[in-house]
């Protein structure tokens, strides 16, 4: 999922094709402006990302910061003659600079999975899996958020993690209001949008990081699993535990509510909500389809190409035939605010770039790679992290990578598992660290509840904390 515009710097104006599959970390602008223009983007990053955390305050949503974020800062880096006009040329065509800046491939996971599993949950097939899962659980809530706390890691291990977010999500949903237990929807959505990220840590195809690291320093897939895979399963553990603690959620103790529960799990029909029993078969066979394309599309033919995205959008017009005369009602439904925050978001993840401030990050980590093999690893996982958190963790982990290549770091340092697992954790400190923890957030707001910038911090920086200690303590006995 690599911007276009880092694609396109690699090429030559008027290049008519773009290479796929070439697995090379993407390749930073070598502008190198004046300090204090560095310095002045790095306050308008700090400015949006304050602006975010008091979004309540403000009245204003999350699209309308960012979106004045990246017009100011488009204007700002135009006049200091900061971004690549001309190699915006392709065929004699020339493209607005702020499209390419643009991460398409995660607005079209994001549109594409968001109308699929929209018009999906129309045959009831997802009221039918949340049957199942409840049935299964008794309707003990802990029970409840295992099942669904292994079923998010193992779908962001072989999906997107987006995409893992929404279907889990929706499923959750139907369980809890069906239990009457919605008081326990924050913290099983918090719970799993923080998973996500855990889930992403568990193949080498899990997320974009772990790409870009295993491929410079020459990790295979099944070395990335088999060192990551004991981290995912601690970690995972620890995070359900401490989400029954932090979130009060208890199993069934008394007779009486043990039979209670029963009583009304017995009560629920998997087929209430069916009413085409021809259309939710198709659904089924599509959501298996679905899951199957993306955790497979890396070696699809012709959809190794085109994406996750094509995969997602895909499914969703096909979907969508079944309601061909009122899509408009699916249309209406879709978070924009959501998919436009995150153009914004890219758009200003990109000037920042440009103006080297993700330089001058790299930099300040630099020193922290020359602690040595007995701190060095914690601190650069603990500072990876904390980058992350605030920006986007693709062009930081290239970043990283880079500097750990050049410094003929060997492949089996530490030092490489530092930046992947900084890099993924990081995501979970702040709600804008990754897409699945602000989708996570999205479906919480979905369903009215109150969850600010601050609020999300103060509930995730428990789990974070604990998840970077685990990884600390884990690299360090492992290597």
């Amino acid at each position: 999922m690599r911007p276009v515009l880092e694609l396109l710097s690699m090429l030559p104006a008027g290049s008519t094709s773009l290479a796929h599959g070439s697995g090379a970390p993407p390749a930073m602008h070598a502008s190198h402006p004046e300090a204090w223009i560095t310095w002045l983007f790095a306050g308008l990053l700090a400015v949006m990302i304050l602006a975010l955390a008091l979004e309540e305050k403000l009245h204003a949503r999350k699209s309308v910061i960012t979106g004045v974020a990246a017009m100011v800062c488009l204007l700002l880096a135009t006049a200091f003659h900061l971004l690549p006009f001309d190699q915006m040329v392709i065929d004699g065509h020339e493209l607005p600079i702020y499209v390419p800046a643009v991460d398409w491939e995660v607005i079209a996971i994001i549109f594409g999975s968001s109308l699929f599993v929209d018009v999906t949950s129309q045959s009831g097939i997802f009221s039918y899996i949340a049957m199942r899962l409840t049935r299964l659980s008794r309707g003990d809530p802990l029970l409840l958020l295992l099942f669904y706390g292994i079923l998010t890691v193992v779908f962001s291990a072989v999906l997107n993690n987006v995409a893992a977010m929404i279907i889990v999500g929706s499923l959750t949903g139907v369980s809890l209001k069906k239990l009457g237990r919605e008081s326990l929807l924050l913290g099983f959505l918090l719970a799993e949008g923080l998973l996500t990220n855990i889930g992403g840590l568990l193949t080498l195809i899990s997320s974009v990081p772990n790409i870009i690291v295993g491929n410079a320093a020459g990790i295979s897939f099944a070395k990335f699993f088999i060192i990551a895979g004991p981290y995912a399963a601690v970690a995972t553990a620890a995070t359900l535990i401490m989400a029954v603690f932090l979130f009060r959620i208890r199993r069934l103790s008394t007779t009486q509510e043990k039979e209670a529960a029963a009583s009304l799990v017995d009560s629920f029909d998997e087929t209430d909500g069916i009413e085409s029993k021809r259309f939710f078969v198709i659904s089924g066979i599509a959501f298996v389809l679905f899951i199957g394309c993306l955790a497979c599309q890396s070696i699809l033919p012709l959809f190794n190409e085109l994406g996750m995205g094509f995969v997602a959008l895909t499914f969703a017009v096909f979907m969508l035939i079944a309601y061909r005369h009122e899509v408009s009602r699916f249309y209406a439904a879709l978070d924009w605010d959501l998919l436009l925050f995150f153009a914004f978001l890219f758009m200003v993840i990109n000037v920042m770039e440009h103006a080297a401030v993700l330089h001058m990050i790299g930099n300040w980590l630099t020193p922290v790679m020359n602690l040595g093999d007995n701190t060095g690893p914690g601190a650069l996982m603990v500072a990876a992290a904390g980058a992350s958190s605030v920006t986007d963790n693709i062009p930081l982990s290239a970043m990283l990578a880079r500097i750990l290549e050049s410094a003929n770091t060997p492949a089996d340092s530490p030092m490489w598992w530092s930046v992947v697992f900084g890099a993924n954790l990081g995501g979970n400190l702040t709600p804008i660290g990754s897409a699945s923890t602000l989708v996570a957030v999205t479906i919480i707001h979905k369903y009215n509840l109150k969850l600010s910038f601050t609020g999300f911090i103060t509930r995730a920086f428990p789990f974070a904390v604990v998840q970077l200690v685990l990884a600390v303590l884990y690299v360090m006995v492992r290597f």
